[in-house]
Order: C-alpha cells, then sequence, then structure tokens
C-alpha cells in the first residue's frame, strides 16, 4: 500500500494532519507494509526569506484581513494543534518561504531521512520559532538530525533539487491537489485535510481490505486544510 502527502512544512493543518495520520498508522496491524512518500507543496511561493514585521501583521496582510481576525486565527491553529499534543508558538513564528527546506528535505530523501526531516523541520517552523528559510537554521537542523552538513551546504548554495521540487508541486496540481495536507491512497482515493485520526484509521483499513480481499469504499470527507487563499476546518 503507497500513500503520497503532499504538505508544506509551513502549513499548520499540514503538521496537524501529519501527526493524526501517524498516531492512527501506529495502531494499524500492517503498518510495516505501508508505504508513505512525503510530497513537496508550497502555500505561499512568494513569502518573505525573513520577517520585517510581526506574526499578526504580517498575517494579516498576507491574507487580506484584521489584524483581530488574525489573532483569531492563531488561536484556532493553536488549539486545534494542542488536542494532538503540539504546542504551536504563534508569538515567535517565522512565516518565511519554505522552498528551500523542500530541497533539504528532497535531499534527504536520498538517505531515507525524509520523514525525520520533515517532522523537524515542522516542529521548527511551528514550536520553535526558527526561519527555516535561513540556511544556517537548516544546516543547523541538519546536524541535528546527523546528515553531512557540509554536503547539506553544497545543495543550499546550489539549485540541486530544484527540478524535484517543482516536479512535485506540479505533480500535486495534476493529481487534483488545491489545499494541504493531501493524501493520495493508491493514486486511487484522495483525501484532504486533517481528518481526525480514527477517520485516518478507518481509510487505511479500508484500503487494505480492499486488497486483501475486496470491501465497498466509503466516501472520504473533506476536512481542514490550508490553501493559497488561507486555512479553513
Amino acid at each position: 500500500m503507497k500513500i503520497e502527502l503532499w504538505s508544506d512544512f509551513a502549513c499548520p493543518f499540514c503538521y496537524i494532519g501529519k501527526t493524526k495520520f501517524e498516531n492512527a498508522l501506529n495502531r494499524f496491524p500492517h503498518k510495516e507494509e505501508v508505504e508513505i512518500v512525503y510530497k513537496a507543496y508550497q502555500l505561499n511561493p512568494n513569502a518573505p526569506k525573513e520577517m520585517k514585521t510581526d506574526p499578526i501583521t504580517a498575517f494579516a496582510k498576507g491574507h487580506r484581513m484584521t489584524n483581530e481576525k488574525a489573532k483569531e486565527r492563531f488561536k484556532m491553529f493553536v488549539e486545534a494543534a494542542a488536542q494532538v499534543g503540539l504546542n504551536y508558538d504563534y508569538e515567535n513564528i517565522q512565516m518565511t518561504n519554505s522552498y528551500d527546506a523542500h530541497r533539504i528535505a528532497k535531499w534527504a530523501r536520498k538517505f531515507n531521512k525524509e520523514p525525520e526531516v520533515t517532522a523537524h523541520f515542522m516542529k521548527a517552523y511551528f514550536e520553535q520559532g526558527k526561519n527555516i528559510a535561513d540556511h544556517e537554521t537548516l544546516l543547523e537542523l541538519i546536524k541535528e538530525i546527523g546528515l553531512d552538513v557540509a554536503e547539506a551546504k553544497t545543495v543550499l548554495n546550489s539549485k540541486q533539487f530544484e527540478d524535484v521540487v517543482d516536479g512535485e508541486i506540479e505533480e500535486g496540481r495534476q493529481v487534483g491537489v488545491r489545499g494541504v495536507p493531501f493524501f493520495v491512497l493508491n493514486r486511487k482515493y484522495g483525501v484532504s485535510g486533517a481528518q481526525a485520526e480514527e477517520y485516518f484509521y478507518e481509510v487505511v483499513e479500508q484500503l487494505w481490505n480492499e486488497e486483501h480481499p475486496e470491501i465497498e469504499m466509503k466516501d472520504f470527507a473533506k476536512g481542514a486544510t490550508c490553501d493559497d487563499e488561507g486555512c479553513s476546518i
């Protein structure tokens, strides 16, 4: 069974959805036979490499809303994250460009470290207030994981893996990704959003039973996602 997950390190519901999915998968008796492939997506390709203002002002301006509305969104994200044990820090979040982080993640795939890098980058972005567009920060995070810092620096100082990242973003458009997280199961079914843990479990279980042996699939629902216009439930 193959599950492809399109997500962005800068997407609040991606981290939440990934956590819910992994919690469900950890309970699945055949989890060792499930292949997870992470695919790149960018919510805001024009995000800066460094924030010039505070998070609330930056978010409000980027999403064409008032500061009060931005505060409400932040509160919603923090509360949703807390439900799955994540501690979002929107007071210190650095809402910067995720493109180079995606390139490093694709480089790490060579060493079967992309899942670990993905988790590490999301935690750094949402819980530790780190700027994942900054090369030195990325190298520090890579060092913490135990990957070769010198090789990672060479990647960052070049255009390596741009074709992979761009290709995955375009591939997502072709398979119908309009918001993230987006899960594609065996290239047959799509699940959009940060669904409930139990729902993810049922989806995986049903797909497994469809293959061993076939059973009727339920309709998949749509959950909380982020797209280019913002995040909603």
